[in-house]
């Protein structure tokens, strides 16, 4: 049989055609992705070089390292080092102009790397044929470049690791030298990176943002729901605080505001938090606002052609550097061979500190493109943004309620309250942001003072200043005043002991206490004394002692619940300290950065001081906002400021060392970031529940979660001392022996079936042993009588088990704890009724003695909290624990009752051995009492 195979051949054929036609486009494309040029080196032989691929380093940004006092206008300042295998090469391209008429030069080019210099090099400019340098002419415009390969012993001192490490600290520095005076008139100095950086604002910044536009939704949601002010207030106090998110990523990114050298890494990780402290700008907005602080400079090129006269000790006469136009190097010339590289750099923005270094906060801000001139001003037009921002997404949101509610979309009335008082609500809103950016607006306001700039920007910021200080401040203090201006003070001796104490019941550690705030058992138990500091204790007694607690006082939460609404009842005050503490730490980092030392090591030692009494106050109510704000914040603020001591010039730390100091700090600050961000997701978790507290029904995997976390939010809002620990006893060794925990009689031998079913009982009768959760001998029948007429000693047996004995059984089986608690389970994972969470959340929570509140709807919710209001007194016990101890007094005596006879009937039980009649009568008799007594009982609970 023949086969035609010219159809298989003609595919084969197409497709080898298809192959080759794309590896033909392939190697075409990989030709056009070169870029090889010819150079000479410096010795005046030809090179080439592909300038296409990214070098191992190459330079960014570049500045006039004469602060302006070069004869020559720069607008392209180009190097990069090529390292290959086998081949090192070193190219450079510039690109501008000079004003001196003729001269000769000599150019040293050298590159530094963690500081020291790596490379290092001196030429003549007429070997290498850079024609226009050879001579120097204010006629010709220069333009440039060599390629310089370099050999195994020029690269010895560039360390290879430095290739990989993120954001690579180094610079490249050209020098110009007139031959005939040997005098330096031109030097430029440009950044050197390797390509790898932390800085990804696009990433980290904009996972920031949705995370704190979550937390601020979050916030908010809780604080507008409800109809019942301190309702509300509550469930405010336990989400998630806005004000703890602001608070970590600006200290995150105000750690670089101290005045030391940072390491290059630093500034590049701060760089990705710069947006909630308002330091984010366009280079159009820069341009505007420069006209206003007075830096107003032509960004496209550097140097100091003709405009800043040059101490050149008495070397360049007029005659040979004469001035020309002091535009000659404004637009730069074409090079056409040069432009199909991607990297390169332009001109710094004027006032930028010099590339290649970062000294404080200049440096901190030369990562996002900001002067520091423009800080405050730029910080400036973003809060006045942000307020106008607050105030209208708040009445788009009541906008939105209301069409919500007219077209029937939303049906609950929720958010009525918020509805009523929108200008409330705006105010409070308002201030919140105050005072949210108090210590940004602080900061940089003393640091413009300190910069001792143009008159416009220093007198804004002088009012700013007050407006924070002593708007904000003088708020702070009149809410302390309102809620104390009725009671009497008083001075008392008191003493700080600081005595010997354990951490975590192993580890030593030293406590501060008050003598007058040690309790019988702490005085009673003998602590090492370390020391005893003598102190005046103030004491605040009000005139009225059934007061409402702060936290209870509708008024002053509608007045200042913008301040003390997330802090505990004992510890409302704590926004007066925090505010105080604040405002020093503007002092250090805004107006001591002309003093460095006094700067650093008075921010560690108050970092210190803070840390203690943060801790020893604990003033959040809510434990994630603990977590975060006293201890993780305060922790890593005191290591973050410690390590800084390291980079103070006067130490003169190695910059390898530096920079492992800045990774260190760079993870505490990342793992930081990590869990306010986490801590912020679970926020939006536990605001879903505060809204959904008024349904009963909600969804299946959270509704132990949700019983739970109202159980603590309700103990953390009643702020009671925690009881004393109970005394820790040495175990009693184990004796053999055995404990009788349950006896159960079984049925008799002689009970027979057909006796037992001659006495049936009464209809309505039931057993109370799954009630009761006990099994009562009087609950059997059987066991009261004995009708058999054969002798006690004789054997009778069974052909099976009675129905009676299952049921008995049954009983039994349903009375036992273990049973009753997998009950309970097997219900929660079901959908709860009206009835059932009712009961669960109207009862104690297991380990607490705190009731939880049940759902209910808004008006139901404000209605009891008015009923609880009128009970609520200033004592240490809640209305709702003592409406429980009073339910619990009241359920005690049916309790009492029913035991009582169930065992006056066991032992009547016992006695009774013939009679049968009788003892049926005394069962029938018995059963209304039982009734009645269990229907009290159940009464009651509910």
């Amino acid at each position: 049989m023949l086969v035609d195979s010219r159809p298989t051949r003609s595919l084969t054929s197409v497709l080898l055609l298809v192959a080759c036609f794309f590896a033909l486009l392939t190697s075409v494309a990989a030709a056009d992705d070169s870029k090889v040029i010819k150079g000479y080196d410096f010795n005046g032989d030809i090179q080439k070089l592909d300038i296409a691929p990214r070098p191992s380093l190459y330079s960014g940004g570049f500045a006039d390292c004469l602060r302006g006092g070069s004869l020559f206008n720069f607008s392209t300042f180009d190097v990069a080092y090529y390292s290959d295998t086998d081949e090192h090469t070193v190219f450079f391209y510039l690109n501008g102009a000079s004003n001196i008429r003729k001269e000769s030069l000599a150019l040293h080019l050298s590159i530094q790397a963690y500081g020291e210099t790596r490379f290092n090099m001196t030429y003549d400019p007429c070997k290498a044929h850079m024609d226009t340098l050879c001579p120097l002419t204010s006629d010709n415009r220069i333009a440039a470049f060599a390629v310089v390969p370099l050999s195994a012993d020029n690269v010895a001192g560039m360390p290879q690791v430095s290739m990989g490490i993120p954001d690579f600290e180094g610079f490249a520095r050209i020098q110009i030298f007139a031959n005939s005076t040997q005098t330096e008139i031109g030097c430029f100095q440009a950044v050197m990176s390797n390509g790898k950086t932390m800085s990804q604002p696009d990433a980290i910044g904009t996972t920031v943002g949705i995370f704190i536009i979550a937390a601020i939704l979050a916030s908010f949601i809780t604080a507008v729901y409800g109809v019942s002010v301190p309702h509300m207030r509550m469930h405010y106090a336990h989400s998630f605080s806005v004000l703890v998110v602001f608070e970590t990523f600006q200290y995150i990114f105000f750690s670089g505001a101290l005045s030391v050298n940072w390491p290059s890494v630093l500034p590049a990780w701060w760089s990705n938090f710069a947006w909630p402290s308002g330091m984010f700008a366009t280079h159009s907005l820069v341009s505007s606002v420069s006209s206003f602080t007075g830096n107003v400079v032509s960004v496209s090129q550097v140097g100091g052609a003709g405009s800043v006269p040059i101490n050149n000790n008495g070397g360049l006469t007029q005659q040979i550097y004469g001035r020309a136009s002091d535009n000659s190097g404004e637009q730069p010339s074409s090079a056409t061979d040069l432009d199909d590289y991607a990297w390169g750099g332009e001109p710094n923005t004027p006032g930028m500190p010099m590339p290649g270094t970062w000294p404080g906060l200049p440096g901190t801000l030369s990562e996002v493109n900001i002067p520091p001139a423009e800080a405050f001003t730029l910080a400036l037009i973003w809060f006045m943004v942000m307020i106008g921002l607050v105030v209208v997404l708040i009445v788009l949101f009541k906008l939105t309620l209301d069409l919500m509610i007219r077209l029937k979309l939303l049906k609950t009335d929720g958010f009525n309250y918020f509805r009523s008082h929108l200008g409330g609500y705006l105010a409070s809103a308002l201030l919140r942001t105050c005072f949210i950016g108090f210590f940004v607006m602080t900061t940089l306001a003393m640091y413009q003072f300190s910069l001792r700039g143009p008159d416009g920007p220093t007198a804004i910021a002088a009012i700013v200043f007050l407006l924070f200080v002593v708007g904000i401040g003088g708020l702070a203090g009149y809410a302390c005043y309102f809620r104390l201006r009725h009671g009497k003070y008083s001075t008392a001796p008191d003493a700080i002991r600081f005595e010997s104490a354990t951490v975590f019941k192993k580890v030593p550690f030293v406590s501060a206490i008050r003598n007058s705030e040690r309790g019988e058992h702490e005085t009673a138990e003998q602590r090492r004394l370390y020391a005893s500091v003598p102190i005046t204790r103030i004491i605040y007694t009000d005139d009225d002692p059934n007061r409402l607690t702060v936290h209870q006082d509708a008024g002053f939460i509608k007045r200042f619940g913008w301040l003390s609404g997330r802090y505990r009842r004992t510890r409302w005050w704590y926004f007066a300290f925090y505010l105080g503490y604040q405002f020093i730490r503007a002092c250090f980092i805004g107006g001591g950065v002309r003093t460095p030392l006094a700067q650093v090591f008075g921010l560690f030692l108050f970092e210190i001081i803070a840390f203690f009494v943060t801790i020893k106050l604990t003033a959040f109510e809510a434990s994630r906002n603990t977590v975060v704000a006293v201890w993780m914040l305060s922790v890593a603020k005191v290591i973050t400021t410690g390590l800084s001591i390291a980079f103070i010039a006067d130490y003169n730390v190695s910059r390898i060392g530096a920079t492992a100091i800045g990774l260190i700090i760079v993870v505490v600050q990342a793992f930081l970031a990590v869990v306010v961000l986490i801590l912020t997701a679970v926020g939006i978790i536990s605001s879903w529940m505060s809204l959904s507290r008024n349904k009963e029904e909600f969804t299946e995997p959270f509704v132990d979660m949700r019983i739970n976390y109202f159980e603590h939010m309700q103990k953390r809002t009643d702020d009671l001392p925690a009881p004393p620990k109970p005394e820790e006893t040495e175990p009693v060794p184990v004796e053999a022996g055995f404990n009788v925990r349950n006896v159960r009689r079984a049925p008799k031998i002689e009970d027979e079936d057909e006796l037992g079913d001659m006495l049936l009982p009464q209809p309505g009768f039931t057993a109370q042993a799954g009630g009761s959760g006990q099994r009562s001998r009087a609950n059997s029948a059987s066991s009261r009588y004995s009708v058999s007429g054969i002798p006690r000693a004789a054997r009778v047996h069974r052909a099976s088990w009675s129905s009676k004995e299952f049921a008995q059984m049954q009983a039994e089986m349903t009375s036992r704890p273990e049973n009753q608690r997998g009950n309970r389970s097997r219900s929660n994972s079901q959908r709860l009724s009206s009835s059932n969470i009712a009961a669960v959340l109207a009862t104690d929570s297991p380990g607490t003695s705190t009731p939880v509140r049940r759902p209910m709807t808004p008006t139901r919710e404000s209605t009891e909290d008015a009923r609880e209001n009128v009970e609520t007194t200033t004592s240490e016990m809640t209305p709702t624990k003592q409406g429980d101890v009073q339910c619990d007094e009241k359920m005690e005596e049916p309790l009492l009752a029913n035991e009582k006879e169930e065992t006056t009937s066991s032992d009547q039980t016992e006695q009774v051995t013939v009679g049968n009649e009788k003892t049926a009568e005394a069962i029938v008799e018995n059963e209304p009492t039982l009734k009645s007594e269990k229907t009290a009982d159940n009464t009651t609970t509910v």
